[in-house]
């Protein structure tokens, strides 16, 4: 087997479920300190790849401002602040919410899709975690004079620019190319890749790549929402930059260029954010402002009986 076992969900003192994937550790001088599985084999990195494509959003020319650059980096949960934010990076390009090639959806944030469902509105392409991403790309399409349509091509000019920041900044080159989640290109590279990529960013003392490191750190509820688990991560550690992605990816680095990326390979995400504080710990990082979210309570009747917990070669 290729994959380490990283994680194990424990009930009632019994194993009851045991998580595999890779991951890897990067020193702040970037060299690798922490590898466990394959972290060289491709990953389709998801959601976790959005600060690269904001980057490529502002280098496109897209005259984003603090909390816009965040959201073009994050997931966020579709509160109306967020919902705020994508619509005003559209109304100065000139463009409303129809121009989102995103699916509709509803908000991922619990208290705003229950109001959404009293009022009777229906699901909706801003509402959907990816809009802040899509709003930023249609900005950067009507900056540098490229067609709005068919911006989610492989072949459009700011996906090429997306695959070739990518390329710059993992320092190699796109494995695979697939469709995401919410219909634009998702590059693959390794993992080790992508946590040389992040760290680029959070490391970057100025430039774009700075701007997009500085929005995460200082916007976090853009970046996922209130109470998103990237979100409190970066709020409870000043300083690092923190990004989840879909079938159980993350990725982290500091401002002092540690920097870790995780692949669960079952999909699962309950144990990314556990296991990123493990590896960013195990590197020296202190992260005991986040000790709440070192594990994974498991409940039974409602109260916690155990918990999702990193295996003995990370804890």
């Amino acid at each position: 087997m290729r994959h380490a076992e990283l994680a194990e969900v424990v009930r009632s003192g019994f194993v009851e479920s045991r998580h595999y994937g890779s991951l890897v550790g990067l020193t702040p001088d970037g060299l690798t300190a922490l590898s466990l599985g394959a972290p060289d084999d491709a990953i389709l990195p998801r959601s976790s790849a959005k600060p690269f494509q904001a980057l490529a959003c502002l280098r496109a020319g897209a005259p984003l401002r603090g909390e816009q650059v965040a959201i073009a980096a994050g997931s966020h949960t579709g509160q109306d602040f967020h919902v705020e934010a994508v619509e005003a990076v559209l109304g100065a390009a000139g463009l409303g919410t129809a121009a989102l090639r995103c699916p509709p959806s509803p908000p991922e944030d619990a208290a705003t899709h229950e109001a959404l469902v009293r009022r009777g509105e229906p699901e909706s392409a801003v509402r959907m975690n990816c809009s802040g991403k899509h709003a930023a790309m249609l900005s950067a399409c009507v900056a540098s004079g490229w067609p709005v349509d068919g911006y989610l091509d492989a072949d459009h000019p700011l996906q090429l620019l997306v695959r070739a920041g990518i390329e710059e900044l993992s320092g190699e080159q796109v494995s695979h190319t697939a469709v995401d989640g919410c219909g634009a290109p998702v590059f693959g590279m390794t993992l080790t890749g992508l946590a040389r990529g992040l760290r680029a960013l959070a490391v970057a003392a100025d430039g774009h790549e700075r701007t997009v490191a500085w929005a995460m750190q200082s916007y976090p509820t853009y970046v996922g929402g209130d109470g998103h688990v990237n979100s409190t991560v970066m709020q409870l550690l000043p300083g690092t930059v923190a990004k989840g992605g879909a079938e159980g990816v993350i990725a982290a680095a500091t401002t002092s260029g540690h920097a870790v990326a995780v692949k669960v390979i079952d999909g699962s995400p309950r144990a990314t954010t556990a296991l990123a504080l493990a590896a960013l710990r195990a590197l020296g990082v202190d992260t005991s402002p986040a000790s709440d979210l070192a594990s994974v309570p498991v409940l039974g009747g409602g109260r916690p009986v155990g918990e999702v917990r990193v295996t003995a070669a990370l804890s």
